[in-house]
């Protein structure tokens, strides 16, 4: 048996009865069950539709987001995070920079790496570049100012945590700023790359070895094996071409809000939905959360 779920923007709560019904009846579905009035919805069926992706499709234009998986074992039992515009809304890097004065250089390179245009390594040792020596006291600054939260994170991890999952942060980023959004949002263990610095300032040197695309794939492949899982039981959530390697392994690979080129290669996509949409997928209802 498979579950499709359907799925908008809680903000604007406008998944209708008649859309979600409407579908269900073409595709010959069972049970109807609301997870959040509004917000999200779900039904059985027997197989996948040939037309799965035709009506993804017609319903991107309305707003909603599908996801078709299979029923068993869609709750999962680790969570493996990337941070930037994951986990959190901004890119960290691209924050540090503005500060610099040399944001709209940044970002551009930002933007080609992360849509899988650039080798991620070597963007990074450029972007970084392009911060030399700028003062270590503007990590705290932009944490403070310029970080905030994915809506739903917290629904998140608390809820998954409350049902037993492992919850892991693997970005692309800094330590510096993953420590925080570990502790803030509960993240058992992060990983990241260092930020170089001394006499107080940033050296504009990545600190070896670069955390990239293979080190995320490492990261999984180490954690399930610590743990006992099979890589069926997680769920993996990214938006950039160098969270492919982790999102392929997952049983749930999510691209959340992700480059069309990310998007593409991954069969769950949330593109309207916020994280707390991978509650829903995972047949949590609002009522469920912790």
């Amino acid at each position: 048996m498979f579950i499709a779920t359907l799925l908008a923007n809680p903000t604007a709560a406008d998944l209708t009865a008649i859309a979600v019904e409407s579908l269900r009846n073409a595709w010959g579905g069972g049970e109807l069950r609301w997870l959040a009035p509004g917000i999200a919805a779900e039904f059985a069926l027997e197989s996948v539709p040939e037309n799965r992706w035709q009506v993804w499709e017609d319903l991107q234009g309305m707003g909603v987001d599908l996801v078709v998986q299979p029923q068993a074992g869609r709750r999962k039992q680790m969570l493996l995070a990337d941070m930037d515009s994951t986990m959190i809304q901004q890119e960290c890097i691209d924050e540090l920079a503005d500060v610099a004065g040399v944001g709209a250089q940044v970002s551009e390179i930002t933007a080609r790496a992360m849509n899988g245009e650039l080798d991620f390594e070597g963007a990074l040792t450029e972007r970084l570049g392009l911060l030399t020596g700028l003062p270590e006291s503007v990590i705290a600054r932009v944490i403070a100012e310029r970080i905030t939260f994915m809506p739903g994170g917290h629904d998140l991890l608390r809820t998954m945590k409350a049902n037993g999952a492992y919850c892991a942060l693997v970005s692309g980023g800094f330590t510096a700023f993953t420590a925080y959004v570990a502790e803030t949002l509960g993240f058992e263990e992060h990983r990241a790359n260092v930020l170089g610095i001394e006499n107080g300032a940033l050296t504009g040197i990545p600190v070896k070895p670069i955390l990239g695309r293979e080190a995320k794939v490492q990261a999984f492949h180490d954690i399930t094996a610590r743990l006992g899982l099979a890589p069926e039981q997680v769920m993996a959530v990214g938006d950039g071409a160098n969270d492919l390697g982790m999102l392929k392994l997952a049983g749930a690979g999510v691209a959340l809000h992700a480059k069309p080129s990310v998007a593409a290669q991954c069969d769950i996509r949330i593109n309207h939905g916020d994280l707390s949409a991978l509650l829903y997928i995972q047949g949590y209802a609002v009522g469920d959360f912790a």
